[in-house]
């Protein structure tokens, strides 16, 4: 009898352990680059992404992960709300004033049970409204610096180590949601730090798009970006590694992406379809169908949010934010995509303080596995900031200096610098690029409608501003601190002095 009751009660506890096993609520790690459009698991040999391409393999590979917004603060925005950019007022544009009103999913799950932290970049840049500090990306963990970078213009936070505090501070037994935002491949690059210093050649450069033209300037600033962006991989690495010496990386959902296009011309800021267009990999050990996959389906930043919180078993409802866009991607884990997974739209706002009065460059567009359809809402203005401000909505870089001085009869000149039509449509299988707009072709008129239609009511569902009269909201937050800083920027371009008030891009 002693051991009939000996043996009931090891067999209630194993049950019991197994059950506390299978009701565990997952880890999350978000590891998101900045600015950045590549891996190598996509097929290009310029770079080598080792961990990117191991989460992929091992999980699933995104080939149609969009941005809604190709811009640092409205697409960390979209991330944190689930909500896409014209649902979010002042958060829609770069450099904002935090609406007050949005809280971020992380806050939700401080609030839930998990411990929430980040390294480097989280929400930004921007501020909060007076008074307020809000942690929308969880606590910060900024102070292990490292010594030693592949490259001057490489920020010194030690991202894995910092990662490793956050783990020892944290309470036992309690999941976490960490937010590892690594501030590469942002500008500034040393110059030639790829062939002078990480053993890279010229003769690796097989990504270069033909409205870049032809320098050899710009293949050497390609491969100071692929320094930066293996620099984010070599830590995500060092983190992956990390929680399995721990034995929490099995229960732990990895996300790895970045938060828009690679800062260079025509790309970052920018609507077309390369440029929203993201690197994205998941890996949840045991939990997704068919790991190994690569997805076509579409797929938006405003999925992600609902996606933690479903795999997390947080409610949206009664958790005081603001109802969420975006749908779980737990349909493709399960390798059930939705079947209306077939578009995703993309827009833009106020990025960079380039043209008069501070005022943006407002686009929507609708992309398919066929097409990419943009209205420009404001086609007289300049898409890439004004010539008296020295184009300051893309950012400086050797690519950009060698592509300005082009002829501006050129195309590549006009393709990066030129203004727009207020339709743009371009046949992707044909014209990966963008490059030849067939909005004005009648053969496409059927087309171009179906697609206009169909962004344009979807965005009448949403309560985009720009669908009714009150489009121009955006351009009248903080309208004159921009104003000013857009005078200050034209000053600088003719003076060539740099004046106080103007950062680096």
């Amino acid at each position: 009898m002693y051991k009939i009751i000996r043996n009931l009660i090891v067999l209630v506890g194993f049950i019991s352990q197994v059950s506390m096993a299978q009701t565990k609520r997952p880890n999350v790690l978000f590891a998101i680059a900045d600015d950045m459009s590549h891996a190598s698991a996509y097929g290009y040999h310029f770079l080598q992404t080792p961990n990117f391409d191991k989460v992929a393999k091992e999980g699933l590979l995104f080939n149609n992960m969009f941005t809604p917004s190709s811009k640092c603060s409205p697409s960390r925005a979209v991330v944190v709300t689930g909500r896409n950019p014209w649902q979010i007022e002042n958060a829609a544009n770069l450099t904002p004033v935090w609406p007050d009103k949005f809280k971020s999913f992380i806050e939700v799950m401080g609030e839930n049970g998990y411990t929430t932290g980040f390294t480097g970049k989280g929400w930004g840049p921007g501020m909060f409204e007076k008074g307020k500090k809000r942690e929308l990306t969880g606590k910060a963990y900024n102070e292990i610096k490292n010594k030693n970078v592949p490259a001057a213009g490489i920020n010194k936070i030690d991202y894995a180590e910092n990662f490793k505090v956050f783990m020892e501070n944290k309470p036992k037994d309690t999941p976490f949601f960490f937010w590892y935002g690594c501030k590469e491949p942002h500008r500034s690059y040393e110059f030639k730090s790829g062939v002078n210093k990480n053993g890279k050649k010229l003769a690796d450069v097989d990504f270069y798009p033909t409205f870049w033209g032809d320098s050899e300037d710009v293949k050497h600033d390609i491969l100071d970006y692929a320094v930066e962006v293996e620099h984010y991989d070599n830590h995500l690495g060092k983190m992956l590694d990390y929680l399995a010496s721990i034995g929490e990386l099995e229960n732990t959902i990895i996300i790895v992406t970045s938060d828009n296009g690679m800062p260079f011309p025509r790309y970052k800021g920018h609507p077309f379809d390369f440029a929203t267009r993201v690197p994205f990999a998941v890996k949840w050990p045991s939990k997704i169908v068919k790991p190994g996959r690569v997805v076509n389906d579409f797929a938006s930043f405003i999925d992600i949010a609902p996606t933690i919180f479903e795999i997390s078993n947080i409610k949206e409802k009664g958790s005081g934010m603001i109802k969420m866009e975006g749908k779980s991607l737990l349909d493709i884990f399960n390798n059930k995509a939705d079947k209306s997974r077939d578009i995703v739209i993309t827009g833009r706002e106020r990025n960079d303080p380039s043209r008069p009065n501070g005022w943006g460059y407002p686009v929507r567009s609708i992309h398919n596995k066929d097409f990419v359809y943009s209205y420009n809402f404001h086609p007289e203005r300049w898409p890439s900031g004004t010539p008296d401000a020295d184009y300051r909505d893309t950012d400086t870089s050797p690519t950009k200096k060698y592509t300005k001085n082009l002829p501006k009869t050129s195309l590549p000149f006009q393709w990066n610098y030129g203004k727009r039509p207020q339709e743009e449509l371009y046949d992707l299988k044909r014209d990966p690029e963008c490059l030849h707009n067939l909005a004005s072709n009648s053969k496409y008129d059927q087309i171009k409608k179906k697609l206009h239609k169909e962004l344009f009511c979807e965005l009448e569902k949403q309560k985009d501003p720009r669908m009714s009269d009150n489009g121009d909201v955006f351009d009248s937050y903080e309208g004159e601190a921009r104003t000013k800083k857009y005078l200050l920027l034209v000053e600088w371009f003719k003076t060539g002095k740099k004046p106080k008030g103007i950062k680096p891009q």
